[in-house]
């Protein structure tokens, strides 16, 4: 894209955080404007300008800072489009971040014409990836082992490459993609532009940062949460009391979405049939779910069919957790900055939340590291009453059922909700997401009302088909 010449406004000048002040095709600033995105994040406003300048950039922030517009504006600025080759690669960690990266992009890409950005991941089908390759693609978003497989089959050619970009960097290395980095950008041609991005900067982070980019420059933003948006507490337990007091913590708080936090995947799983013994709604979620697990603990989750998530920070990382009312923070991290980043899935997007942290005797250092990091003066807390245990514990919200037809059979949303609110049907207050992929679609609806909401997808119609229903549930 070429840079159209343009006049330096009053505006600009009195508000530089406007996205009018950076050097964008007027294309790329109109569509800001439709998206209502007026100022710039901090990340935005200290990565975009080098970025766009075409330095290699390493940028410190947390997820949900913006860190995907500020890379994604800067790949988007910089596409030739006379070409259908791939310009610019973006690793992620995950197929859920990648997923979620890839929107953003094509999100931001909407009103410039001819813009093909395309999603690679593992766990899909490898034919149509192939297929979707031959037709070309200027920004390709993907996973590691996916990227490379490719690559190595050279149905992923990247000789025009001008950007590669490490979102998560740190998480990649945690879940053992060093190798699959490695040979990725010793595939990339010289000289290219490199953007890594980094909730925390350990020292593998930073030595690969040393040995793969030109001069990078280093932008940081505060990752301290703000005590009016993030209420943390902190309990002093017995090893032995702590299941116990993470039972009287979830009954004292009640909420519809909560993330448990432990150190090991063993502990996950202990506590989440733990949890679902005393009658709660939880599911493990570590590295060893197979990507179909994954996918339909996280549906469920966010259709608020499963209440709680017992998690390992690898699992947790990139996920697109909306409105999480609450983080209990089972097991400290030895690193002040995992345990910022666990407690900032909470209170996001202008809501409130709460976070609350178990610690033994053990964990004085742990402790003192936590608080010299945030700057705060930490005292614990009692825990809530034992009379909260005669308290009835809350099922979650909604039930999910599971549609045998997708896109390709022509379902959409629309199709989905008309059956189940028509004639003797359920109230739409009573229907939930409605997520539609290629062969299978998924309706939240209140457990309520979940026989009746059966009973009118097996005896009605969709696009004049029968489709096979079941209620989607899942065991730890």
């Amino acid at each position: 894209m070429r840079t159209d010449d343009k006049t330096v406004s009053k505006e600009t000048i009195l508000n530089p955080n406007s996205f009018s002040s950076l050097s964008l095709n007027t294309d790329l600033l109109k569509n800001l404007e439709s998206l209502g995105y007026e100022q710039m994040t901090p990340i935005q406003a200290q990565s975009l300008p080098p970025i766009l300048a075409g330095k290699d950039v390493i940028g410190q922030a947390k997820t949900g800072t913006g860190k995907t517009a500020a890379f994604g504006l800067g790949l988007l600025q910089q596409l030739d489009l006379r070409t259908s080759r791939v310009q610019a690669l973006v690793l992620c960690p995950t197929r859920e971040l990648a997923d979620q990266v890839g929107k953003e992009l094509r999100k931001l890409a909407r009103t410039t014409a001819n813009v093909k950005v395309l999603t690679l991941c593992g766990g899909m089908a490898f034919r149509p990836q192939i297929s979707s390759l031959s037709h070309g693609a200027h920004i390709v978003v993907g996973t590691p082992g996916r990227l490379l497989d490719h690559l190595k089959r050279g149905t992923l050619k990247i000789d025009r490459l001008r950007t590669l970009v490490l979102d998560e960097a740190d998480r990649m290395l945690d879940m053992g993609f060093q190798k699959e980095m490695d040979a990725i950008i010793t595939a990339t041609p010289k000289p290219h532009q490199t953007l890594l991005f980094s909730a925390t900067f350990p020292n593998q982070v930073k030595k690969m940062g040393t040995r793969v980019m030109r001069n990078p420059m280093m932008v940081q933003v505060a990752t301290i949460h703000d005590d009016t948006v993030i209420e943390q507490h902190f309990y002093n337990v017995t090893e032995k009391a702590r299941l116990d007091a993470l039972h009287l913590l979830l009954l004292q708080y009640q909420v519809e979405s909560t993330v448990i936090f432990c150190n090991t995947k063993r502990d996950t799983q202990d506590i989440a049939q733990a949890l679902n013994r005393q009658g709660f709604s939880a599911q493990a979620l570590n590295g060893d779910l197979e990507q179909r697990q994954r996918d339909q603990t996280l549906l469920l989750f966010a259709n608020k069919s499963i209440s709680i998530l017992v998690a390992t920070d690898v699992a947790a990382r990139g996920l697109d957790i909306e409105s999480l009312d609450s983080v209990i923070v089972y097991q400290l991290s030895n690193n002040p900055e995992v345990h910022v980043h666990r407690i900032g899935r909470t209170g996001r997007a202008g809501s409130k939340g709460v976070a609350c942290s178990l610690f033994t005797e053990k964990d004085e250092l742990r402790l003192t590291m936590i608080a010299d990091y945030l700057g705060l003066t930490i005292t614990h807390e009692s825990l809530p009453s034992t009379d909260l245990l005669n308290k009835t514990i809350p099922k979650a919200a909604m039930t999910t059922l599971q549609i045998g037809g997708g896109k390709k059979q022509k379902i959409r949303p629309g199709d989905i909700l008309g059956a189940l609110t028509g004639e003797n049907g359920i109230a739409g207050t009573q229907v939930g997401k409605i997520n539609v992929s290629d062969n299978w679609s998924y309706v939240a609806v209140n457990r309520d009302v979940v026989k009746t909401a059966i009973k009118k997808l097996e005896k009605g119609k969709l696009k004049g088909l029968s489709f096979r229903i079941r209620l989607l549930e899942m065991g730890v």
